[in-house]
C-alpha cells in the first residue's frame, strides 16, 4: 500500500485548531500521509484575553525541514503563515526546486486591523515568489485585496476583479473566500480557473466556531489534488468538507472554537450550490 504525500509549509498553533495541526488533521481525512515543515510557532496566552505570540524558527531549521520532507516525493503541497520575506522566499525556492504541480499558497496575512498588513513586505514577497508557482491560491477577502492591489472586495463583482488580478500574476486558479461578509444569509466563495467565475454556495452556518477554516479548506484542496482530481472538482470537494467542518464546529474554551476535521466523513456534508457567472 502507498499514500500520497502531502505537506504543509505553515506555522504551529498551540490551540490546535488551525495552522499546521489544522492541515495534518485534514491531511488524514482524506488519506493521505501529511507532513509538516514548521515556520512559526504561534502562541495564546489564557492570562491576557488569548493574546497571540508569533515566534519565527530559524531560517537554517525551516531549510532543514524543507530538504527532508521533499526527499521523500511530494504529490501536494500547500503553504500557511510565511512570517517573514526570508522565509517566503526559502518556501518558494524549496516548491520551485521540486518541480511540484500541485501547489495550493494559503496567502496567510498578519494584520492588525482591517487595512493594515504588519509586514508589507510580505505582499510583495508572495506576488515575486509564490503566486507565479501556485496551481492553485486561495486568499480570504483582505488577503484577495492586498495582492490585487485594491481595497477589500466587497461585494461578487469586486471579487471576479480580484480574482483576474490575482491570476494575471501567475496563479492558476484562484479562489477567493468570502463566507459570510458578502451576504447575510448564505456563505460565498468565488472560484476563477482562468477563464470562467464560478460562485459556491452554501446556507449561512450560525456558528462563531470556525477557528481554522480557511486552513482547512485550502489543505483540503491540496489533498484532493493530491488524490488524482482536478482543480474545480477538488474546490467544490474541499468547500463541503469545510461546510461540514464549520457546521459542526465546537467550543474549545471560553476564547474559542475550531472546526470539526472530521465531521464530512461522520456526518455527511450540507449542499453545495455552483453557479457559473
Amino acid at each position: 500500500m502507498s499514500l500520497k504525500k502531502t505537506l504543509t509549509i505553515a506555522g504551529s498553533d498551540a490551540s490546535g485548531g488551525a495552522g499546521l495541526e489544522a492541515d495534518l488533521k485534514t491531511f488524514q481525512e482524506y488519506g493521505t500521509y501529511g507532513m509538516a515543515a514548521v515556520t512559526v510557532i504561534a502562541t495564546m496566552d489564557p492570562d491576557e484575553n488569548w493574546s497571540h505570540g508569533v515566534y519565527t524558527l530559524p531560517i537554517d531549521v525551516l531549510k532543514a525541514q524543507l530538504k527532508t520532507a521533499f526527499s521523500t516525493g511530494i504529490d501536494a503541497v500547500k503553504t500557511g503563515m510565511l512570517s517573514t520575506e526570508e522565509v517566503i522566499l526559502t518556501a518558494g525556492d524549496a516548491i520551485k526546486e521540486a518541480h511540484l504541480k500541485n501547489v495550493v499558497i494559503d496567502p496567510v496575512m498578519v494584520c492588525k486591523g482591517e487595512d493594515e498588513v504588519l509586514n508589507p513586505g510580505n505582499v510583495d514577497a508572495m506576488i515575486s515568489h509564490l503566486l507565479p508557482i501556485a496551481l492553485v491560491t486561495t486568499p480570504n477577502l483582505f488577503e484577495a485585496g492586498q495582492l490585487a492591489g485594491m481595497k477589500t472586495p466587497k461585494n461578487i463583482d469586486e471579487m471576479k476583479s480580484a480574482a483576474e488580478k490575482i491570476h494575471a500574476i501567475g496563479a492558476k486558479h484562484v479562489v477567493i473566500k468570502g463566507g459570510r461578509s458578502i451576504d447575510p444569509n448564505k456563505a460565498f466563495d468565488l472560484y476563477y480557473d482562468g477563464e470562467k467565475h464560478f460562485l459556491l454556495e452554501t446556507p449561512k452556518i450560525e456558528t462563531t466556531y470556525n477557528h481554522g477554516a480557511g486552513c482547512t479548506f485550502a489543505a483540503a484542496i491540496t489533498a484532493n489534488l493530491a488524490n488524482g482530481l482536478d482543480v474545480k472538482e477538488a474546490v467544490i470537494k474541499s468547500k463541503e468538507f469545510v461546510a461540514a467542518a464549520i457546521t459542526h464546529g465546537w467550543k474549545l474554551n471560553q476564547y474559542v472554537g475550531p472546526v470539526m476535521h472530521g465531521a464530512k466523513n461522520v456526518y455527511g456534508a450540507p449542499e453545495i450550490t455552483v453557479t457559473e457567472l
